[in-house]
């Protein structure tokens, strides 16, 4: 069971070393052109490690959900160039709405398995359950396009070079998520055969 060990120690590592390397992004964006990449090679021990735990379970699910990541990402990339979906005032509002309430649904189940308990179904494979992760996962390409939409309107404007990585690093924050999300809802569905 030593590789169930190695695959835990990276997640830990690099859900550490990511979400100091993410903070110091966030708070000094004109370090980005360092930070991200080191954020971006931090959390691929992340999704390396629970792909890793969630192969051995499910064979196959990590190259369904990386392939239902890329496209994803493409989905929302043409729905946003081709003005399908218009990033507005109030979609903006609405999207940073939901992605902050499941931050905090995700908090508080946090702060509930430290105590032994959970919020309950949405972590089942139950129909309540993968409801839920269509819903996280939604709003994880929703957010896609808030990036592009982000990403434009720097190019626009002529920001500083350093703005690119920071886009970049807004990028790989989702599209992390995302495939974190997808492999979840997947599991679920593989669970209930």
């Amino acid at each position: 069971m030593r590789s169930g060990e190695d695959a835990s120690s990276a997640i830990l590592l690099g859900a550490i070393g990511g979400l100091l390397m993410g903070l110091v992004t966030v708070f000094k964006k004109n370090w980005s052109p360092f930070t991200a990449p080191i954020y971006a090679l931090l959390e691929g021990l992340v999704i390396g490690g629970l792909s890793a735990l969630l192969e051995y379970q499910f064979p196959g699910i990590a190259m369904q959900a990386a392939g239902l990541t890329i496209g994803t990402l493409f989905c929302m990339l043409l729905a946003y160039s081709s003005g399908v979906i218009r990033v507005t005032d109030n979609f903006k509002l609405g999207v940073a709405a939901a992605t902050g309430g499941i931050a905090l649904v995700y908090f508080v189940s946090m702060i509930l398995g430290f105590f032994g308990h959970t919020i309950p179904y949405i972590h089942s494979s139950g129909l309540i359950g993968i409801a839920f992760s269509l819903l996280v996962v939604g709003i994880a390409a929703l957010n896609l396009v808030m990036d592009f939409d982000f990403i434009e309107s720097a190019a626009r404007q002529g920001a500083p070079k350093y703005m690119e990585w920071y886009g970049a690093f807004g990028l790989i924050v989702t599209l992390i998520w995302l495939y974190i999300e997808l492999l979840r809802l997947l599991s679920k569905l593989r669970s209930r055969r």
